[in-house]
């Protein structure tokens, strides 16, 4: 008695819940499994969802075949095949499901994939404090299926995936990776081995008839997609004419219990496909005749997971539907048509497709997946705190903007709004204070800035007369995303100035050649004015330069606009290369607007215009560009970014 109890005291309970004739076809192998080790694992079996309704086959006769004793049996699918009656389902599970696990208390609740049925079994068994151990998280699909089956993934706190890629998206997830097990999928565990046997011509013949081959005929499967019903219906009529058309013996499986359904039951019927002599329409094949037909056929068509998944597994040639699949991983064997809005398209991917055979792909699996899961069960340390922890990446530490952190980062021109006072500083290059400025600070915000910008006018041009040189003269830019400001991994984002243009261009203060800044700044219209002056090709009648003054843009732009085709030729470059480095701004983050700011904004707007138009793709040609009103808006962002920086103390 005692060793029987010790015995009973090491089983782990596992509770297996089905919902439909998919999930089982997953979970039969594991239930296997664990049936033929009694004495590591108590099988609990739960059916509830479509299993139990007529219309879709009462599925449940094939656990009950396959000798499982079902513990559980709940009548939970409220019908009506629409939204409200899939959301009304759930909630119907919910009320069942904790009378019956809470008489069960598993160790731990098998839950597969991603239906609503199954979403209802995780909200029930976390809440309840049950372990879970979830099948297929991490993929990808392309409905509504995907936000189901994520939300399962983050109740559950055990994971066995199919693919590495679905194991890297539950580690982006932030799930603990020591709890995600790469498996495979349980039913390639059956589907390797169905392959090689040699009953599959009795199977055809009864489901299709005597005069059927192998090869030459046509499994048909397709959902509705519940985010899209109607042009999902569109979609499953116009395969039903595509395969009329086609003219192959067919086998068409009805489809799930979805929104939509009901609907695309009618339109089989409608179209007398259940009459039909080349079609026969059926709820239901078991799995194990399933996968031969599925092994032998010319072709399967429609948007069932079948056919991206199991179907690889013989080389089957596949015509995958709509976008029910977008984002599956898929063999070579599949051809999509995401539009699928014309008969000739699909008759097309018919004739494409029909009596092809691929190699066999092995992407879900190799055939050993139940032995991984029974060993990684076995590993669960029920002593373990339940609370599950994510596993979040490490978030950059905050940085302080006072005037310590700008000199590390080398800035001439430094804003601390400290407590009492605000103070401005000029910094030279060697990191030596200058000049600083001290201000009792204002109480609101409005004065504040007000403030900040007439001491920063005060610090520069004191620093231009002491003869320093202001970090940021030139050419530069700011990308802006939703109301944010973007950084970068080191503060240098947006540098616009230093886009390169020309290969063999001017010098730049960067050390490079040809960057916007060599043509566009202040800078270089400067040091070309002075250059056209040497020449004695820069004035113009009116025009005067005193000796004591110094020849800048000002004189150039002065010179452009009384008509000097030198000083104009030298604006039109300068515009031209801002333009061309706008452009490939366009095309890299396609920006709804560009501002342009700055005393030579005026000048560029044409020529940056002019050179979008003719370089630009169509697709962003039409970019709103424009000057900016404000005055002073370099000092204004600046300003700006203090004050905000100094309130949030994060970014």
């Amino acid at each position: 008695m005692e060793q029987s109890e010790k015995r009973l005291k090491k089983q782990l309970r596992v509770c297996v819940a089905t919902c439909n004739r998919a999930d089982y076809s997953k979970l039969a192998p594991i239930m296997f499994g664990i049936k033929s080790h009694p004495e590591i694992f108590d099988l609990e079996v739960v059916v509830l969802g479509s299993h139990l309704i007529d219309d879709y086959g009462n599925t449940f006769r094939m656990i009950e075949q396959d000798e499982f004793d079902i513990g559980s049996k709940l009548h939970t699918i409220v019908r009506g095949e629409d939204e409200a009656a899939m959301v009304e389902s759930v909630g119907l599970a919910l009320v069942k499901l904790p009378d019956v696990l809470q008489r069960l208390a598993p160790d731990i609740l098998l839950v597969h994939g991603d239906r609503f049925d199954a979403l209802a079994l995780a909200t029930a068994a976390a809440l309840m404090n049950i372990r879970i151990l979830h099948l297929e998280g991490g993929e990808v699909s392309g409905t509504i299926d995907d936000s189901i089956r994520h939300a399962i993934s983050k109740l559950a706190h055990y994971h066995a995936v199919c693919t590495r890629s679905a194991e890297r998206h539950l580690i982006s997830m932030c799930e603990d990776h020591s709890r995600i097990l790469l498996a495979g999928c349980p039913s390639y565990d059956k589907l390797l081995s169905a392959h090689q046997r040699d009953y599959y011509i009795d199977i055809i013949k009864s489901w299709l008839g005597d005069a059927v081959k192998e090869q030459d005929y046509i499994v048909a499967l397709q959902h509705p997609v519940t985010t899209d019903i109607k042009n999902s219906i569109k979609i499953y009529e116009l395969m039903l004419d595509a395969l009329i058309s086609f003219n192959k013996k067919t086998l068409v499986l009805f489809p799930n219990i979805d929104a939509g359904s009901k609907e695309m039951v009618r339109v089989m019927r409608r179209k007398g496909i259940e009459q039909h002599p080349n079609f026969r329409a059926v709820k239901h094949v078991p799995f194990d005749q399933f996968i031969q037909l599925v092994a032998h056929a010319g072709c399967m068509i429609g948007n069932s997971s079948c056919g991206v998944r199991e179907a690889g597994a013989f080389g089957t040639p596949v015509i995958n539907l709509g976008t029910r699949q977008t984002g599956r991983e898929t063999g070579e064997n599949v051809l999509h048509v995401r539009d699928a809005d014309t008969h000739n398209k699909i008759y097309h991917a018919l004739e494409l497709q029909f009596g092809k055979r691929y190699p066999c792909s092995k992407i879900y699996g190799d055939g050993n997946a139940v032995q991984r899961i029974l060993k990684f069960m076995q590993t669960i340390d029920l002593s373990e705190p339940l609370q599950k922890k994510f596993c979040f990446p490490s978030v950059k530490e905050c940085i302080s903007q006072d005037i310590d952190h700008i000199l590390e980062t080398q800035s001439a021109l430094a804003v601390d709004l400290g407590g009492t006072n605000l103070r401005v500083a000029i910094i030279s290059m060697k990191g030596k204070v200058v000049k600083k400025y001290i201000q009792l600070n204002p109480k609101t915000f409005e004065e504040r800035i007000e403030l900040i910008l007439t001491m920063c006018k005060q610090a520069m041009a004191d620093a231009v007369h002491l003869n320093c040189r202001i970090l940021g003269v030139g050419i530069g830019g700011g990308i802006i995303q939703h109301n944010e400001l973007i950084h970068g991994s080191t503060f240098c984002a947006a540098e616009l100035g230093h886009i390169v243009v020309s290969l063999e261009g001017p010098e730049c203060m960067c050390g490079s050649h040809g960057c916007i800044e060599a043509y566009s700044s202040g800078l270089a219209l400067q040091r070309e004015a002075k250059r056209l002056h040497d020449e004695d090709l820069l004035l113009m009648e009116g025009m005067t330069v005193n000796n004591k003054e110094q020849v800048n843009a000002i004189h150039l732009i002065d010179a452009a606009c009384l008509g000097n085709s030198k000083a104009e030729s030298v604006l039109h470059t300068a515009g031209t290369a801002l333009g061309l480095g706008i452009v490939n701004i366009l095309h890299m983050i396609n920006p709804s607007l560009v501002i342009l700011s700055g005393v030579l904004a005026v000048h560029y707007e044409n020529p940056v215009r002019q050179v979008i138009s003719q370089r630009a793709l169509l697709s962003a040609q039409d970019t709103k560009v424009m000057v900016s009103e404000l005055e002073d808006p370099a000092l204004l962002g600046a300003a700006s970014m203090v004050l905000d920086y100094t309130t949030r103390r994060t970014y």
